[in-house]
């Protein structure tokens, strides 16, 4: 290598044991790539299985939140494996990934699906109310926000799974990275 040639970014990368990368890795950038993954599929199989269950399409559920799996847990999970995988699970950038989804998982089992239960009891109040009230013609709220622990855990085995398996056949280039 001729003295100031900074040679290959990724070899350089891997040799100091840094993570910058040029840009053109974005496009195959593994924890997102694996957390875009599993996401796609959590919100595809809460599409299908709406469909398996009533029989019609519901296009909401390709976008929508709450439900089983939950998406956002399998997103953060497969973000946190990746980085694991790919960085170290000793390092800074592992320890704020994992963080991340905790605070994600309780948020959506903590928060979030208490609003969607306080949604309920509201809009049970105002299915109750009569026709002459000035509320009784106000638009429902959205009960589905939250999800159950066993929605969470769903979610974040979908994302383990959908890191390691975009690992495994990534082979070198992803490894490599």
């Amino acid at each position: 290598m001729v003295r100031g040639d900074l040679g290959d970014p990724m070899r350089k990368a891997a040799e100091t044991g840094t993570t910058s990368y040029p840009s053109s890795s974005f496009f195959w950038n593994y924890p997102l790539i694996s957390a875009l993954f599993a996401f796609a599929i959590a919100q595809a199989s809460k599409f299908l299985n709406s469909w398996y269950k009533e029989n019609h399409w519901d296009l909401k559920q390709l976008t929508g939140s709450g439900g089983m799996p939950s998406s956002h847990s399998a997103t953060v999970t497969a973000l946190t494996v990746a980085v694991g995988l790919q960085e170290g699970f000793g390092g800074s950038l592992f320890a704020t990934a994992l963080i991340l989804a905790c605070v994600v998982m309780y948020d959506a089992t903590g928060v979030r699906l208490h609003a969607g239960r306080q949604a309920e009891v509201l809009n049970q109040i105002l299915f109750e109310l009569p026709a002459e009230h000035p509320l009784a013609e106000s638009r429902p709220l959205r009960e589905l926000l939250g999800h159950t622990p066993t929605q969470v855990v769903v979610g974040a085995l979908l994302g383990l799974i959908t890191a390691t398996i975009i690992r495994l056949i990534g082979g070198p280039s992803v490894q490599a990275s």
